[in-house]
């Protein structure tokens, strides 16, 4: 199979092939006793900035599960270090900054640093080894973080359960607010270029505290920043973030993303008839039913490929990341699942409800 016939990529430009492409949110990590045994001794970003490592990473779910795409191995703010950002990675808590960008001198130091001067070599090495094994029939996502995502954990120093300091930001300094959100974006699609140079298939904007926003102040403050981020890319663009109904409509970024990634919140035949006929759907299944009895979890997969048919195209996913606890049987029995499942014509189901 040709790589322009992989599911995947069928999918994301709007084509239904025989089988729903299935792949997860953080499936190349902590749920897999091979990735925990790998990482012994070496830190998460010493990790991500190690071609060898970060390439193995991120096949090892390819291979023990069978998903139709791998997700580069990285953080978010690999990006911000190559920038000469002091963050670390702390476990159990998060990313870590030592110098948070609270007011204009701050902003102002920060983007005196040029997004298109990062040294990108460990990156595109690992995904050029990644994109070898491979072979040429399963793509490889690339993946950046969303301006505000990135600017959350750089101003409030670390994370954050509001990100009230941000959002702050905003509204009493816009100026700056968005000097720094413009680099961001900079920063994100620096990245992002340098994994689709080296050979990923498609992209993916990662907004993980969007739905901290009203979408008032998204679409203010954030969504031409995210727009910037992806704007012309060569690439399928998938763009995704938990808590967005409310603005789910504007996760489309003007037609710059060609899948958006649904959460758990909101039915995907619910998210098709808001976001229209033109894009395609990613999601959603619940990350809290991976340790239900398997048919619970069954019919709730099978409810989501019923309601995913009512779009143009579906790609199955979780409504966020993989959580470390679970037993990695369950994902390839998911996998599984969705493979033998015949894709359903959505002009068929277009009525679907629950």
């Amino acid at each position: 199979m040709a790589l322009t016939e992989a599911p995947l990529l069928r999918a994301l430009a709007g084509d239904r092939p025989d089988r729903t492409p299935v792949w997860f949110m953080r499936q190349a990590g902590r749920s897999l006793p091979e990735y925990r045994e790998l990482r012994v001794g070496t830190r998460m970003l010493d990790a991500c900035l190690t071609p060898d490592l970060a390439a193995e990473i991120t096949l090892q779910p390819v291979r023990r599960h069978g998903v139709d795409a791998g997700i580069f191995f990285s953080d978010i703010v690999v990006p911000l270090r190559l920038a000469g950002v002091e963050v670390e990675i702390e476990p159990g808590r998060g990313p870590v900054f030592a110098d948070p960008v609270r007011t204009a001198a701050d902003v102002d130091r920060i983007t005196a640093i040029d997004p298109e001067g990062l040294d990108t070599s460990a990156i595109r090495e690992a995904v050029r080894l990644v994109v070898a094994e491979l072979g040429g029939t399963t793509p490889l996502i690339g993946f950046a973080g969303a301006p505000f995502t990135l600017a959350a954990y750089l101003v409030e120093g670390g994370p954050s359960k509001e990100h009230l300091r941000a959002r702050a930001m905003m509204h009493t300094d816009p100026g700056s607010w968005n000097r720094l959100a413009g680099w961001l974006a900079r920063v994100s699609r620096t990245f992002l270029d340098a994994q689709h140079a080296a050979g990923a298939s498609a992209v993916q904007l990662f907004d993980s505290w969007a739905g901290s926003l009203s979408q008032a102040d998204y679409c203010a403050f954030i969504k031409p920043h995210s727009a910037a981020a992806v704007d012309g890319i060569d690439a399928p663009v998938i763009h995704f973030g938990v808590g967005t109904g409310p603005f789910l409509a504007d996760m489309r970024l003007d037609g710059r993303a060609d899948a958006v990634g649904v959460d758990w919140r909101m039915p995907l035949d619910e998210a098709a008839a808001v976001l229209g006929d033109d894009v395609t759907v990613q999601g959603n299944i619940d990350p809290a039913l991976l340790t239900a009895p398997w048919p619970v979890l069954e019919a709730h997969v099978l409810d989501v490929l019923r309601r995913g048919s009512a779009a143009r195209a579906h790609i199955l996913n979780l409504g966020h990341g993989v959580p470390p606890e679970t037993d990695p049987a369950v994902l390839t029995r998911i996998v599984e699942l969705v493979h033998a499942t015949p894709v359903e014509d959505p002009a068929v189901t277009a009525g679907v409800a629950g």
